[in-house]
C-alpha cells in the first residue's frame, strides 16, 4: 500500500497540550464549583468543544450558556497555544520528509478553527497542511468519522489511500472502522491505552524522533 495522503490530529499527536487541556478544564469548571472526574473528562476528549460545553452543562446544570462555557475555555486555551504550547519532538523531520515524498496532509483536530491555526502558525508548521479541518465545522465529534471523511474527500483520496495519524483510542478506533490506515501515536497522557492502540493500529508511533520508526515508515509513501 502506498499512502498519498495523511490526515494528523493536532493535541497529543503533533503538538503536546493535553495535559494542558485537562489541567486548565479541571481549573475552569473548579471556578464554576465542579469538580469533574478524570473519568468524566475522558468520555469528552473526543468531542468538539461545542458538544463538551453542552454535555458539562447539562451534567451539572450550569448557571451558564454551552457557548459561553465554549468561549472561555478557548480563551483560555488561546494564552498556552500563543505562548508555549510545543511540537513534539521529530514532527517536524517527520513533515519534511512526506512533503518530499508527495504526500497531501492535512490536520482533523477537534479543537476550535482559530486555535489551530493560531498553534500551527507559531510553531511555523501551518505551510506543510493544505487545509486545517475542526469537528465544529463538520459538526461531530471524532466518535464518528465525519470528520475523517470530509478530510479525504477534500484531498482528493479514499480512506484507503489515507493515513490518519492519532493518539486518542475513541478517535483511532473511529478511523479504523471507517477504512482507513491508522497509524496511532503515543502519548503520555493515555498511556493505559497503548497496548490497546498497537493492537488496533496498521503502525505504531511511540515517538516522532525515533528515526529506526521513521526509516521503517517510510516505505509506505514511496
Amino acid at each position: 500500500m502506498r499512502a498519498e495522503f495523511a490526515i494528523f490530529d493536532m493535541d497529543g499527536t503533533l503538538v503536546d497540550s493535553t495535559k494542558i487541556w485537562n489541567q486548565l478544564s479541571r481549573e475552569y469548571f473548579s471556578s464554576l464549583g465542579v469538580t469533574p472526574s478524570p473519568q468524566l473528562l475522558e468520555q469528552t476528549a473526543h468531542l468538539s468543544m461545542p458538544e463538551t460545553a453542552a454535555f458539562f452543562v447539562q451534567a451539572f446544570h450550569l448557571p451558564c450558556t454551552p457557548e459561553q462555557v465554549a468561549e472561555d475555555i478557548n480563551s483560555l486555551m488561546a494564552q498556552h497555544y500563543r505562548l508555549h504550547v510545543p511540537l513534539k519532538p521529530g514532527v517536524l523531520t517527520w513533515l519534511d520528509h512526506l512533503r518530499r515524498a508527495g504526500v497531501a496532509m492535512c490536520v482533523a483536530s477537534s479543537t476550535a478553527p482559530a486555535l489551530i491555526d493560531l498553534c500551527l502558525r507559531r510553531l511555523e508548521v501551518r505551510e506543510y497542511f493544505a487545509f486545517l479541518l475542526s469537528s465544529e465545522e463538520v459538526g461531530a465529534g471524532k466518535d464518528r468519522p465525519d470528520i475523517y471523511l470530509e478530510a479525504t474527500r477534500r484531498m482528493g483520496g479514499l480512506p484507503t489511500n489515507t493515513l490518519v495519524f492519532e493518539d486518542l483510542l475513541s478517535a483511532a478506533r473511529t478511523a479504523k472502522s471507517a477504512g482507513f490506515v491508522l497509524a496511532a501515536v503515543c502519548d503520555e497522557s493515555s498511556s493505559s491505552d497503548q497496548e490497546t492502540l498497537k493492537n488496533i493500529a496498521d503502525y505504531y508511533i511511540p515517538r516522532w524522533d525515533d528515526r529506526a520508526v521513521l526509516e521503517q515508515f517510510l516505505h509506505i509513501f514511496t
